[in-house]
C-alpha cells in the first residue's frame, strides 16, 4: 500500500474522529453529572441539523458562523426539555442515584423526535444549496486534506477546550463538578441540583448542535440522520470513559481511524466488527473505559 495513501487515510481518520468526539462530548457531560445515558442524543443531532440546514437557508448565513446563533436555541431545547420532561422523574426517584425511568423516557424521546421530524420534513434528504464548502480541498504536497473536516477538528478542539475551561474555571462549572461527585453533598452548600441538572443539559444538547453545524456541510440532513451518530457515541463515550472529556476526543479518534484505514485491508463489515469487538473488549477488561477513574471530572 503506498504511504502517502496510508497517511492521508490516518489524517482523515483523526480529523473524522475527532468529529465523532465532539458529538459524543456533551453525551459524556450529561452523563458526568445526570448519571444516565441519553438515548436521544442522536436525535438531538438531527434536531440540530435541521435547525443548522434551515438557519443557513433562511438567513444565507455561511455554515459556520450559524453556531451563534445554532447553540443557544439548542441550549434552550436541552434545558427546557430536561425541565419539563426529566425534571419530575429525578423528582419521583429522587433517592434513587442512576434511575433507569429517565434512560427510558429518553429512549421514547428519541422515537418521538425521529417521527416528529418524519412527519414535518417528510422523509426527503435535504442539503445545502448552494454549500460553499461542497468538495473543497486543502493540498499539503500529495495529501489532500477535507475543508469541513479541518474546520471541524478546529471547532472540536476549541468547543472541548472552552468546555474544560469552563468547568475548571467559571462559578457554574465547579458547581457542575461538585454536583457530578456528590449531588447531596453539593445542594448542603446551596447548590441546586435541579438546576445544575438543566444547565448541564443544556450545554450538552449546545454541543450536539455545535456538532450538526460542523457535519451540515459534509452530511445530509434527513430524520434518522442522528441514528448512527448516537450508537457511536455511546461506543466512544465507553471507550474512552463515562463522563471524561480527553476520553470522548480519544474514542472518537480511535473509531475515525478504524473506519478510515480498515477498508484498506478489509470489507467495511470487518471494521464495523472490529469497532463493536473492542467496545465488547473495553467493556470486559476495563468497564471504567480508558479514561475512566473514580470520579467524574
Amino acid at each position: 500500500m503506498d504511504l502517502i495513501f496510508l497517511l492521508q487515510d490516518v489524517l482523515n481518520g483523526i480529523l473524522m474522529g475527532s468529529i465523532y468526539g465532539l458529538v459524543a462530548l456533551g453525551l459524556t457531560l450529561v452523563f458526568g453529572v445526570l448519571k444516565v445515558i441519553n438515548f436521544a442524543h442522536g436525535s438531538f443531532l438531527m434536531v440540530g441539523m435541521y435547525v443548522a440546514y434551515w438557519v443557513v437557508a433562511l438567513t444565507g448565513l455561511h455554515p459556520y458562523p450559524a453556531i451563534v446563533l445554532v447553540a443557544p436555541i439548542m441550549y434552550a431545547f436541552g434545558y427546557l426539555l430536561q425541565q419539563w420532561l426529566i425534571r419530575p422523574i429525578f423528582v419521583a426517584e429522587r433517592d434513587v442515584r442512576e434511575p433507569i425511568t429517565v434512560i427510558i423516557v429518553t429512549t421514547g424521546v428519541w422515537y418521538v423526535l425521529d417521527n416528529l421530524a418524519l412527519l414535518l420534513f417528510g422523509p426527503d434528504y435535504r442539503a445545502l444549496t448552494p454549500n460553499p464548502l461542497k468538495g473543497e480541498m486543502i493540498e499539503m504536497g500529495e495529501i489532500l486534506i477535507s475543508t469541513p473536516k479541518l474546520f471541524g477538528f478546529i471547532i472540536t478542539m476549541i468547543t472541548a477546550g472552552g468546555l474544560f475551561w469552563f468547568l475548571q474555571k467559571t462559578r457554574m462549572g465547579r458547581a457542575i463538578r461538585a454536583t457530578s461527585l456528590d449531588r447531596d453533598a453539593a445542594s448542603l452548600m446551596g447548590i441546586s441540583q435541579w438546576k445544575i441538572f438543566n444547565v448541564a443539559f443544556g450545554i450538552g444538547t449546545a454541543i450536539a448542535g455545535i456538532a450538526a453545524v460542523v457535519l451540515v456541510p459534509v452530511y445530509n440532513v434527513y430524520p434518522t440522520v442522528g441514528v448512527p451518530f448516537d450508537v457511536k457515541s455511546f461506543v466512544i463515550v465507553v471507550l474512552g470513559g463515562l463522563g471524561s472529556i480527553p476520553g470522548a476526543l480519544l474514542g472518537g479518534v480511535i473509531i475515525g481511524l478504524i473506519e478510515s484505514i480498515g477498508p484498506n485491508f478489509m470489507t467495511s463489515t470487518w471494521t464495523e466488527a472490529i469497532v463493536y469487538g473492542l467496545f465488547l473488549l473495553v467493556l470486559f477488561f476495563k468497564p471504567s473505559g480508558l479514561f475512566g477513574q473514580k470520579y467524574d471530572w
